[in-house]
């Protein structure tokens, strides 16, 4: 039996660690047939490509990314036309920011956020969907798709502050890339809003000390107690089958979207047992 990705490029960006979304991500498009070609902040590629050693197959080494380089975005086509002359079929967005004065327990109120910071965060978190979108089209097969990674912004979350704006502006930008690729290529553009997911970006959020630390758990089992279907923080893999699944074939109708993949969560208010209300 053919996997879901059989015979697709996918362009995957975002992997740090072997705990990334991203990295999952790949692992899973590997094991549903997908060839995989990832990116990488210039500075970090040699970790980059050690990381990119525990996936399931090999992969090509690491393309310098920056995604706020106007250079490195032009010439992404070519380098990616270097590794996959067949072109690509689907784009993982895996890139979030913000300066930790911003984010995390050590961030400034947010009203006294300073404007540039602010700015850079929407750069990297939002502007860069849209840039990455414009940087991969030349190289893009009819009919393709770019999936980005969302937290669901509706609701003033604790420490998240001003990525929590960043992220709401990405899905503005979402829907304005669907439209553009899907009438340039039949392209469809959509994101993934998980729920929390223990890499990296969530322990710049929570922090180091034991407080933070157990600010997060407390997030995490609220999570779990608020799906109708439960969550695992320690399961990435949930997330890496919807990100596959809107990368394939098989959500053809599907475009400038957000795909929840957070237990229902989001959707569900949920109160510790013993909860009266009075």
């Amino acid at each position: 039996m053919s996997g879901l990705l059989e015979g697709k490029t996918i362009l995957i960006t975002g992997i740090i660690t072997d705990s990334s979304i991203a990295f999952h991500a790949a692992a899973m498009a590997q094991g549903q047939g997908a060839k995989v070609i990832i990116t990488g902040i210039p500075q970090r590629l040699r970790l980059i490509d050690r990381i990119a050693k525990r996936l399931p197959q090999e992969v090509p080494p690491a393309i310098g990314l920056d995604i706020t380089d106007e250079e490195n975005l032009g010439e992404l086509a070519d380098k990616v036309r270097e590794l996959a002359p067949e072109g690509v079929d689907g784009v993982l967005h895996s890139i979030a920011m913000a300066p930790k004065n911003l984010m995390g327990p050590d961030a400034v109120p947010f009203l006294d956020a300073p404007g540039p910071d602010a700015a850079k965060s929407f750069e990297i978190s939002a502007w860069s969907y849209a840039s990455l979108a414009r940087a991969v089209l030349p190289v893009m097969n009819e009919g393709g798709s770019i999936v980005g990674m969302d937290f669901d912004p509706r609701t003033a979350m604790p420490y998240y502050n001003w990525m929590g704006v960043a992220k709401a502006a990405l899905e503005a930008v979402n829907r304005y890339v669907a439209r553009e690729v899907g009438e340039a290529k039949r392209i469809r553009s959509n994101l993934v809003a998980a729920g929390p997911i223990k890499t990296l970006a969530a322990k710049a959020i929570a922090g180091t000390a034991t407080d933070d630390a157990k600010q997060l758990n407390m997030l995490n089992e609220y999570w779990d107690g608020a799906s109708p279907i439960g969550w695992n923080v320690d399961d990435p893999t949930v997330v890496a089958k919807s990100i596959c699944a809107l990368l394939s074939d098989w959500l053809p109708g599907t475009t400038g979207s957000i795909v929840y993949v957070d237990g229902g969560a989001s959707h569900n208010t949920w109160f510790p047992e013993g909860f009266t209300g009075s």
